[in-house]
């Protein structure tokens, strides 16, 4: 049997009731050349038997994997792990597809005519209503490393990541702390843009209904329970960061970090020590306030 080209991935927990839009949309693709991946992270609730109907319903492709429950970074190390297709792109439970999502991106990888140093494409995602996300990318650039949309071209809000699956293979997984059960996904595109350029496309792929109970509304909260995870994102942000501002405001965070953990250790191993030292009492400040706000949201 013929590999397709695309796997789409979906990690979930307890989603059983947003999963049906998500499938829905992929039932209805203009572009069957998919595989759905779906890695359930521990759920208690119906997904499992949800996802059997819809197998026996045999509309699409579904490949389903149960795992203990860790976090979204453990779900994408164990999705990297089983996908086999040319690319993949990760597409939440509480997302969905515009009808011609995959048939654009695969129209848009196609249309690359060197693939050798990209590593992907990125994206745009939508609200409901169809409002973009943030901003649009820029566009007097076909490809740029994706860091630099940020803290260069000064582009905002999430976008839709496709990446290589080869490329993707040649990096290590996101680690795994005993206890933590979240660090940055950002951190393993940090490491494959050292190498790698992203393709850009001002185009849909993606439409975005965030959560309440989404890590996008309890970022404070995931700083106190991840310590561990950010700290290995900060730290790699200081290191490849290209902007001044992005890297101070890392350095703020890891000594946050290291406060949280009460641990200052992990200060002395900084990319930036001498700039650390300076804003070691701001990063302090940074964590009084973050420690404030968790207590104002319990």
């Amino acid at each position: 049997m013929e590999l397709p080209t695309l796997t789409v991935f979906t990690p979930t927990y307890n989603r059983a009731h947003l999963l049906s839009r998500l499938y829905t949309s992929l039932c209805e693709q203009s572009e069957q050349d998919f595989f759905w991946l779906i890695i359930d992270d521990g759920s208690t609730d119906n997904t499992k038997e949800l996802v059997s109907k819809w197998r026996a319903e045999n509309k699409i492709d579904i490949q389903y994997q149960y795992k203990k429950n860790g976090g979204f970074h453990t779900a994408h190390n164990l999705a990297y792990k089983h996908i086999k297709t040319c690319l993949s792109v990760c597409i939440d439970s509480d997302d969905f597809l515009p009808i011609n999502a995959i048939e654009d991106m695969l129209k848009c990888w196609s249309g690359i005519p060197n693939k050798k140093n990209i590593a992907g494409m990125i994206g745009l995602d939508q609200y409901v209503n169809g409002d973009i996300i943030g901003t649009k990318l820029p566009e007097h650039i076909s490809m740029t490393k994706r860091s630099y949309l940020y803290q260069k071209y000064k582009v905002k809000g999430d976008k839709k990541i496709v990446l290589r699956t080869d490329v993707v293979k040649q990096y290590p997984s996101c680690p795994e702390f005993e206890g933590e059960n979240f660090v940055p996904e950002t951190t393993l595109y940090t490491l494959i843009e050292q190498d790698y350029d992203f393709c850009l496309f001002n185009r849909v792929w993606c439409t975005v209904e965030y959560q309440n109970d989404g890590l996008s509304h309890n970022i404070v909260k995931q700083y106190f329970k991840s310590p561990k995870g950010f700290l290995y994102a900060r730290m790699l942000n200081i290191k490849y960061g290209t902007s001044v501002w992005f890297k101070i405001r890392n350095i703020l965070h890891l000594v946050s970090c290291c406060m949280i953990l009460k641990d200052l250790k992990p200060l002395f191993r900084s990319p930036q020590k001498l700039l650390t030292l300076l804003l070691f009492p701001f990063g302090v400040s940074l964590y009084l306030y973050l420690f404030y706000k968790k207590k104002v949201m319990l």
